[in-house]
Order: C-alpha cells, then sequence, then structure tokens
C-alpha cells in the first residue's frame, strides 16, 4: 500500500504543532508562503514517459552536446537564486539562515507577483565570504541570475564583486544597488518638479553601510553635484584615520567641498537628505537645509525624519513606509530588473541597464508627478513591465545581451 502523501498545509500536517497566539502574519505565514507547480500535464504514462523517463533522457543528451540549450529545455533562463546567510535582515540584524527564511520567500514571491519571476530562496549556514561565494558558484548551473540579500556590510562588497568575477549570469544585491536604483528615480521626479537638475544639487547621506555606500556611488554617476556619506561618527571625510577599505574608497568619492564634523554640520545649506541608517535626526538640523529641500528618510518604521517634521521645511518627503507618500521600495525595481536581464540573457548587470531602470521608473509617473507624487506605487502595474523593456534595451546597447 503507497504511503498517504499529506499536503504540508494540510490540518494533518500541523497536527501537533506549537500554538501561538492568533496573529494574522503567523497565520498567513502557516506552512511558508510558496510551493513547487507543474507547468506540464502528468495525468497518463505518456505524459510521465515525456516529463520524465525516457523522453528527458533526449533532451539531457541535447544539452550536453550543446549547453547553451539547457535556456530553452528548462526553467534556468527563468529563475533567480535568492540568497542570504541571514547576517542583516530587515532591522533584525544577524538573525540567522533559518530565521531568514520568511524574509527570503517574501522576496521569491514578489519577483513571481510583480515580474513573473520564478525564484528560489537559498539561506546558507556559514558566514564566510569565501565560502558563501564557493557555494554559489557551485549552484549557479540551475539559475540565470542571483540575487544577495540581507548580507551584511562590509563583506556584501566582496561577495558581490568576486560572485560578478566568475558567474556568467546577473549577481545583484538588492540591498546596495534596488535602494539606489528607486532613490535616484524619486529624486530625478523631485528635482524636475522643483526646476532643478541633480548637477545642482548637494546630498547627505546618513548610514555609510551596504546601501548608504551605493547610493552615494550611483547618485554621482548619475550627475548629482555633491553629497556627503555619514557614519556614527560623522562625516566620511578624507582625514579620518579610522575607516574601512570601503569607507575610504568613499571618501575619495564624494564630498567634493571638504565637509567635517557631524551629520548636524552637514545639513546645513543641503538640498538632499537620504537616510539609511534608523536613528533620528534633530528638527533644527532639516531646518537647516536649502530652501525646496528633499527628505528621503527611509528607515522602517520609523524614519530618521518624521514626515510631519520633514513637511515643514522640504518640498518633497519620502520613507520606506507604505502609510505615507512617496514610498522607496525596491520592489519597484529589482522584478523588473531581473526579468529584462533574464529576457535578453545577460551576463550581468551593467550600470547602464540601473541608470536605464530608474529612469523608466522615474518616467512612469508621468503628468501625476506632485509632490506626494515622485515615484510610482509599488502596485503599479505599468512598473515592470517598463523596467524590464528598459532593462533588456540597455543590456543590448552595452554587449551583455546573449539573444
Amino acid at each position: 500500500m503507497a504511503a498517504e502523501i499529506v499536503n504540508p498545509r494540510s490540518e494533518a500536517a500541523t497536527e501537533g504543532a506549537p500554538e501561538e497566539p492568533f496573529d494574522p502574519a503567523f497565520a498567513l505565514h502557516r506552512g511558508g508562503k510558496m510551493a513547487i507547480q507543474a507547468t506540464v500535464p502528468l495525468r497518463d504514462k505518456d505524459d510521465l514517459s515525456l516529463a520524465y523517463t525516457p523522453g528527458v533522457a533526449k533532451v539531457c543528451t541535447a544539452i550536453a552536446e550543446q549547453p547553451e540549450l539547457v535556456n530553452d529545455y528548462t526553467w534556468k533562463s527563468q529563475v533567480v537564486a535568492v540568497v542570504t546567510d541571514g547576517t542583516a535582515v530587515l532591522g533584525l540584524g544577524d538573525i540567522g539562515p533559518e530565521a531568514s527564511l520568511p524574509v527570503m520567500e517574501g522576496k521569491a514571491i514578489l519577483f513571481k507577483q510583480f515580474g513573473g519571476v520564478d525564484a528560489v530562496p537559498i539561506a546558507l549556514a556559514t558566514k564566510d565570504t569565501d565560502e558563501i561565494v564557493e557555494t554559489v558558484v557551485r549552484l549557479a548551473p540551475s539559475f540565470g541570475g542571483v540575487n544577495l540579500e540581507d548580507i551584511s556590510a562590509p563583506r556584501c562588497f566582496e561577495i558581490e564583486r568576486k560572485l560578478q568575477e566568475r558567474l556568467d549570469i546577473p549577481v545583484f544585491h538588492d540591498d546596495q544597488h534596488g535602494t539606489a536604483i528607486v532613490t535616484l528615480a524619486a529624486l530625478r521626479n523631485a528635482a524636475k518638479l522643483t526646476g532643478r537638475t541633480l548637477g545642482e544639487l548637494r546630498g547627505v547621506i546618513s548610514g555609510a553601510g551596504a546601501a548608504g555606500v551605493a547610493i552615494a556611488k550611483f547618485l554621482l554617476e548619475a550627475g548629482l553635484g555633491d553629497v556627503a556619506v555619514t557614519d556614527r561618527k560623522g562625516i566620511v571625510s578624507r582625514d579620518r584615520e579610522d575607516l574601512t577599505d570601503v569607507k575610504r574608497e568613499i571618501a575619495e568619492l564624494t564630498n567634493k567641498a571638504g565637509l567635517t564634523g557631524s551629520l548636524e554640520s552637514a545639513l546645513a545649506g543641503a538640498d538632499v537628505f537620504i537616510g539609511v541608517s534608523g536613528g533620528t535626526v534633530p528638527e533644527e538640523a532639516v531646518a537647516s537645509m536649502a530652501p525646496n529641500a528633499f527628505v528621503f528618510a527611509m528607515a522602517n518604521p520609523n524614519p530618521e525624519v518624521h514626515p510631519d517634521v520633514a513637511h515643514k521645511y522640504a518640498s518633497v518627503v519620502a520613507t520606506g513606509r507604505s502609510d505615507y507618500p512617496n514610498q522607496i521600495n525596491n520592489v519597484l525595481a529589482f522584478p523588473g530588473i531581473f526579468a529584462g536581464a533574464l529576457q535578453v540573457r545577460a551576463s550581468r548587470i551593467t550600470e547602464g541597464m540601473k541608470i536605464a531602470a530608474a529612469n523608466a521608473i522615474a518616467d512612469v509617473v508621468g503628468d501625476q508627478l506632485s509632490a506626494d507624487c515622485v515615484i510610482p506605487s509599488p502596485f503599479d502595474e505599468r512598473v515592470a513591465p517598463a523596467v524590464a523593456a528598459a532593462v533588456a534595451a540597455a543590456a543590448r546597447a552595452e554587449g551583455v545581451a546573449r539573444r
């Protein structure tokens, strides 16, 4: 007699599980948020002989003879690995690989819902940089791209760089580049709304971690006039002797004005504040910013500058929260970026592809541009297709597309 197959989400499967107080979050997560689903029928022995043996052997042999056929006859070209070590999960910090899985599952369903891209969460039981790189390299034949997620700085920079050097598929650390892309899109529209160019703006970034460093580099590449990055000890400047290699590099690239001192002193006369660190910025420091300033306070759930305070002094306010206008949400970027990259089988994601994504997100706003709408809603169905098309076109223009 065949063993009974139990659906892991059924009452039988959860019988005996520990009870938790009623909470809709726990109820939704019971049994996980995703599952594998077949795309072909298995109705009878003929279907089985095509989907599995003996028919599958023909496909395996063809791929062995022409390896590039793996993209046509498997799901490889449509699936992304979402990889973490659980060291920088949301604002929870280093909570470990098992505890990171609900977030990784969430990321995977966002890929599918917003970009039509299949994704598989992979939580690794190591914090060693080289072990993570070697593991992902060995897993790579099964995937068309790698999304690195919630890996702490500064290791995340080295892991991404080494994987980009060794793999011929897109590798993208969303905490860095997704945040930077959506921030640039919002900043472009804020500048347009107030009749200025990026080159006329001076910014201050609170936070010198993965997101802060990536935003600073990306905004400068896009043409921002100047930006100063701050950490817990103040402005990251060349005269400081306590800088890591990453911060030393960012000190060389930023702060053309040669500012030193605290975050508060950097904000005096600044046009843009970008918060990706948490903490609280005093109201008097916000008041010292230039007229028509922009405040993008993205810490979640508690922004560095509360919107009510920011609106007293800034012409455009954005947060990381969904209950205020202008949410800087990475879901505006990564599903479309990977959809476009996979569509053309790009070997990597270039800076030009990221710029194209930011421009596409900004352009979706169109005639709706206002102080409360410098960035589209994450649920705007136009976003992912626009980003995918722009990224695919940029990949072809930059010579990294393979179809």
